[in-house]
């Protein structure tokens, strides 16, 4: 019985959503639907969820990266269904995680097939979104990890956060931040203090 929390502010959306899983999905559960992003956490530290259907802008002042890899830190899935198409938006949900990314104007079935690709345990990335993560934005030339540290560190996160989501040790985080600030800074750019590096991540594309 596959197991849904849909996590979406707008009522009409929710009902939607649970219509089409319910035609379509065998046997689906949904956990959890509603606005609330520490009601859909404590649902999911609960129970075993196989997929979080997310929306980025709920309203309530959290970044995108908070609410994926708040999910992701508990290794469940996260589809992004959202009506945000912006390339930085797009940019950091996958950066943070997400195992796909669909604008809320994709066709029914799009998203029906983007489902089935993350319950069997696989990502769903566009080619226009697998080009937008090739490159580095201000030709900055950032490695995959030292631009996940950054987009994590830049949107709130403590460094020991940052290390458990990447799950490698505070002194390899640290490492990975230190690196992108001196390429940064060779670029004249300043980005030592985490200010610093949120308003270069921003202007990256990366926030």
């Amino acid at each position: 019985m596959p197991t849904f929390v849909i996590l979406e502010d707008h009522a009409l959306v929710r009902e939607g959503l649970e219509s089409l899983l319910n035609t379509h999905v065998p046997e689906v559960a949904v956990l959890y639907s509603g606005p609330s992003l520490a009601e859909a956490l404590g649902i999911v530290a609960k129970r075993a969820c196989d997929c979080v259907i997310a929306d980025l802008d709920l309203g309530d002042g959290v970044t995108p990266v908070e609410v994926v890899s708040a999910f992701v830190r508990q290794e469940v899935p996260v589809l992004v269904v959202s009506a945000l198409g912006e390339p930085e938006v797009i940019r950091s949900a996958l950066t943070a995680g997400a195992a796909a990314y669909v604008t809320k104007s994709a066709p029914t079935q799009e998203l029906l097939a983007v489902i089935d690709h993350v319950l069997n345990g696989w990502t769903w990335v566009t080619h226009d979104h697998a080009e937008l993560m090739a490159h580095s934005p201000e030709d900055i030339d950032l490695s995959e990890r030292e631009r996940t540290a950054l987009t994590l560190y830049a949107s709130g996160l403590t460094l020991e956060s940052v290390a458990r989501h990447m799950n490698i040790s505070r002194n390899t985080a640290k490492t990975y931040l230190d690196r992108v600030r001196a390429k940064y800074e060779q670029t004249g750019r300043r980005a030592r203090t985490k200010l610093e590096l949120s308003d270069a991540a921003r202007s990256s594309g990366l926030l």
